[in-house]
């Protein structure tokens, strides 16, 4: 899909926001770019939305009335539908640990307020040009005792009582999803940022590595490997 196609009325922007005068302005400059826009002043009216329409991207701020962005975000990562629907989070909380949970419960970058609508509208394209990125990935990908199925968005670890059915937040689920399509082979974190964010939105080394210890907690540890100095790979 070339950008100019991800301008166009296909791609339609939910954005969340209590803020009129934010509201209206990044409407306005997402709508000269060719997306549709959806609106919601707080996170009860964001999920309804959501739910309605099914937007290409979600900007989501955090300080909202009724409920707040960090629990919007963890319920529409836990709906099925909606789970790979792509979150920028805006918002005014700027302190590292902040934007540590933004990642966590989903979120795919963490923008701080102020923020110009230039670097929005910037980060809003490279989101999406990542999201069609795996358009049309293999179905699923085994590995030792896992199995990775990019279709449902699930892993499956096989023990000796049969399998277990495990759900990740969407970059959680794409980073092993990456790593068990090249066993064996060692990835930096400038590699993985570039493969799994894309190479246009800019999030920091330290994204990976809280990524890949949220994966060893679900999976366990004898997995994904560190190559001290160099970064990550699946053990063959």
């Amino acid at each position: 899909m070339t950008e100019q196609q991800l301008g166009t009325k296909e791609s339609t922007i939910l954005v969340v926001d209590d803020e009129e005068d934010l509201l209206s302005l990044v409407e306005y400059n997402l709508e000269q770019e060719g997306f549709g826009v959806l609106l919601a002043r707080d996170g009860v009216e964001a999920l309804e939305q959501a739910r309605e329409h099914d937007p290409d991207l979600i900007i989501l701020d955090i300080m909202m009335p009724k409920m707040d962005g960090i629990e919007v975000c963890q319920k529409l990562r836990k709906d099925a539908h909606l789970r790979t629907i792509p979150i920028m989070m805006l918002t005014a909380r700027n302190e590292e640990d902040d934007k540590v949970q933004g990642l966590d419960v989903g979120a795919d970058i963490y923008l701080g307020k102020p923020v110009s609508v230039s670097v929005i509208v910037s980060q809003t394209k490279a989101l999406l040009r990542s999201a069609h990125r795996y358009e049309d990935p293999p179905d699923q990908i085994e590995v030792h005792n896992l199995r990775v199925d990019r279709d449902r968005y699930l892993v499956y670890q096989e023990n000796g009582d049969g399998e277990t059915e495990m759900r990740f937040p969407r970059k959680e689920f794409e980073l092993l999803y990456f790593l068990a399509s090249h066993p064996g082979r060692v990835f930096s974190r400038q590699e993985i940022l570039d493969e799994v964010w894309g190479r246009d939105v800019y999030v920091v080394d330290r994204t990976v590595d809280v990524h890949i210890r949220k994966i060893r907690e679900k999976i366990g540890s004898e997995y994904i490997e560190t190559v001290k100095g160099v970064g990550y790979r699946m053990k063959e």
